[in-house]
Parts: structure tokens; C-alpha cells; sequence
């Protein structure tokens, strides 16, 4: 999104972000299965994850999540002062998102606040700050597409969760899910626009939200929230949504010279 009209995104920062994201999504996953170890064992569909079953102790586990972070940090460190302040601030969500399904039954929210903190340092990677009229409504647009995937994906482990108390929004909304993804997905779409118009995107974009929005709609219209095999299939569609946001920015970033063009020419005429 802050890349400069008619370009691709810088290839450098790209591949440093991609390579970020895996590794922290990796350390947030580590510091969760550190934190639900015994939960884990309870649940039929985590009981054989490696610090559950065993096969890793959870001191190598911290030993390996020292690895992870110890690189994470150097990628960070490579940017500048502003992202690296920005990045720092989300190490507390990062580090306690885990414990809020002990206490809420809107654990996915702080998920969705913790794991879309790239949608503000990308911006910041770029400029050397935040244009909040255009990363606030993507982040928030992003967050709630969190609510509505990971909801889909707690469902899967409902009856357990019961057994063994652990809170989830797939518990909290219920029978009333499908209604309450519907208005996450319009939240979405909406940051999505929003966001769009403040940086003057293109038709391109706003195909790719309008392309959004129908799978968003095939997801919650279509999910069978009792069948687990259904749920993970619908989550795991998320990887195809996401291609489609970025192949959106991405050509209508590019065409934005091509606008910039023409309304030249036109003053000029005038």
C-alpha cells in the first residue's frame, strides 16, 4: 500500500517481511504451545503437537523460540528507528494473547490484534511512520478477517473446549455464529474500501475487495460449523483470500501512475 505509484513493492523489504512473518507466526506458535501444553494434551486434534506428546521439552522449546526471536530481532534491526519502536510494541500482545482463552470468550480478538501488527510496520518500513487514514482501517479490516477465520477454526475443538473450559468466540456466538461472521465479513470489506480511498487506489483494488467480499460470503453462507473437516477446509481457504488482497494492491498501486499520466496530460490541456 505505501509503495510509490506505478512501482512493485521494494523486493528487499518484501522478502524481510515474508521472511519475518513466518519466523514470528512460528514464535507466536511456539510461546502458544508453551503456554497450552496441558490444555493440548486434553484435546484430541492438539494432543500429539510436540511439546504436548513429549517429543520436545519445554526447555528446548524455549532454547529454539530464543532462535527464533534472536533472528526476528535482526530483521527488525534492519529497519528503521520508528518500525523498530513499532515492532517492539507488539511483544506484549505476542508474548500473552495465548492466556486470554482462560478468561474471555473473545480470545480470536486479541488474535486478530496481535498477528495483523505487520499491516502498521509495513507501512512504517516504507514512509518512516504511520499514515493512520490508511493502516488504522487496514489493520482493523484485517483483524476482523481474524475473527472470521479463526472463529471457523475454533470450532473444530468446541466440545473439548467445553469439557476441559477453555473459552472461544466459536463457544460465545454459538448458533448465532454464521450472523456474527456476516458482520466481521462487512467490517472487513469496509476497512478494506476505506483504506483503498485514503490512499487513492485503483479499480484493480477494488475488484480484489469485491473478490473479498464473495469468498468471504461463501465461506460463513456455506461452513457446517459441526464438521470439523469442513471447518479446517474453510480456514485453510484463507491462504487464497489473502493472494487475492495482495494481487489487488499490488496492480492497483501499479496503475495509479497511469491516473497520475492522464490527469497530467489533462491539466496541461487545459
Amino acid at each position: 500500500m505505501a509503495a510509490t505509484p506505478g512501482q512493485f513493492p521494494d523486493l528487499g523489504l518484501l522478502f524481510l517481511f515474508g521472511l519475518g512473518s513466518v519466523i514470528m507466526r512460528g514464535a507466536a506458535c511456539t510461546i502458544n504451545d508453551l503456554w497450552d501444553r496441558d490444555i493440548d494434551r486434553k484435546v484430541a486434534r492438539t494432543r500429539l503437537r510436540p511439546i504436548a506428546s513429549g517429543k520436545i521439552s519445554p526447555r528446548e522449546a524455549v532454547l529454539f523460540l530464543g532462535g527464533q526471536l534472536s533472528v526476528a530481532l535482526c530483521i527488525l534491526l534492519s529497519l528503521n528507528n520508528y518500525s523498530v519502536v513499532l515492532g517492539f510494541s507488539s511483544m506484549l500482545l505476542v508474548s500473552t494473547y495465548p492466556l486470554f482463552k482462560r478468561v474471555t470468550y473473545w480470545p480470536q480478538a486479541v488474535l486478530g490484534l496481535t498477528i495483523n501488527w505487520g499491516a502498521l510496520l509495513g507501512w512504517a518500513a516504507v514512509k518512516g511512520s504511520c499514515d493512520w487514514s490508511v493502516v488504522l482501517p487496514l489493520y482493523l479490516a484485517a483483524a476482523s478477517w481474524t475473527m472470521v477465520y479463526d472463529t471457523i477454526y475454533a470450532h473444530q475443538d468446541k466440545a473439548d473446549d467445553v469439557l476441559i473450559g477453555v473459552k472461544s468466540t466459536a463457544l460465545r456466538f454459538g448458533e448465532d455464529t454464521r450472523a456474527w461472521l456476516s458482520g466481521f465479513s462487512a467490517a472487513m470489506v469496509s476497512g478494506l474500501l476505506l483504506s483503498g480511498l485514503m490512499c487513492e487506489q485503483t479499480w484493480p483494488y477494488y475488484a480484489a475487495v469485491g473478490l473479498t467480499g464473495a469468498h468471504l460470503y461463501n465461506q460463513v453462507a456455506t461452513a457446517k460449523f459441526d464438521k470439523p473437516e469442513d471447518c479446517w477446509k474453510k480456514f485453510s481457504s484463507n491462504r487464497r483470500l489473502g493472494a487475492i488482497i495482495f494481487a489487488g494492491i499490488v496492480a492497483g498501486t501499479l496503475l495509479k501512475a497511469g491516473n497520475s499520466n492522464k490527469e497530467g496530460r489533462t491539466d496541461k490541456n487545459q
